[in-house]
């Protein structure tokens, strides 16, 4: 089963992508026309957002430079998954979520020119999407997985124990 983890990440990967698209159509075609709808009052709101720049809108009009380090950090996790063969399933998760919402955003930048962003929650004032938010908890998984489970911190901290 560990062999075909990366297989099965990719696979999640792209149908993460696909929903997140499949949202998009349909935020372009009902929620674009009318700007912003309140589904629950006082927290949650759709509310269409063209955004040229990445997190916070930061950095906008620099669509072709996010595109290329958007696909070189995808094309980076999926060596990693195919080459290293991490070991433990928080990693190949963490990697479906990043990969399917840089893949999701990464279609965005390269046919619309911006990013198609509409959860507006009350308690976090930017506008994001889906694969705003898989992309933030695939990361915090990453970071989870790198910082407890991995041997990465483990031989830096044989290495250091070694030297004291």
């Amino acid at each position: 089963m560990e062999d075909k983890m990366p297989v099965i990440a990719l696979i999640i990967g792209v149908l993460l992508a696909a929903a997140d698209q499949i949202i998009k159509y349909f935020v372009l075609t009902y929620l674009q026309p009318v700007g912003s709808v309140t589904a629950i009052d006082g927290l949650l709101d759709f509310t269409y957002v063209e955004n040229r720049g990445v997190a916070f809108g930061m950095f906008s009009d620099m669509r072709w430079f996010f595109v290329a380090v958007t696909a070189v950090l995808i094309a980076i996790i999926i060596y990693i998954m195919f080459k290293k063969k991490p070991s433990g399933k928080m990693f190949y998760i963490s990697a479906a979520l990043i990969i399917g919402g840089g893949i999701g955003n990464l279609i965005d930048r390269i046919f619309y020119g911006f990013v198609v962003d509409y959860i507006s929650v009350s308690f976090f004032p930017p506008v994001c999407n889906f694969a705003d938010y898989c992309i933030t908890v695939g990361t915090i998984l990453l970071i989870v997985y790198v910082l407890f489970f991995s041997n990465v911190m483990k031989s830096e901290k044989k290495v250091n124990k070694s030297n004291e």
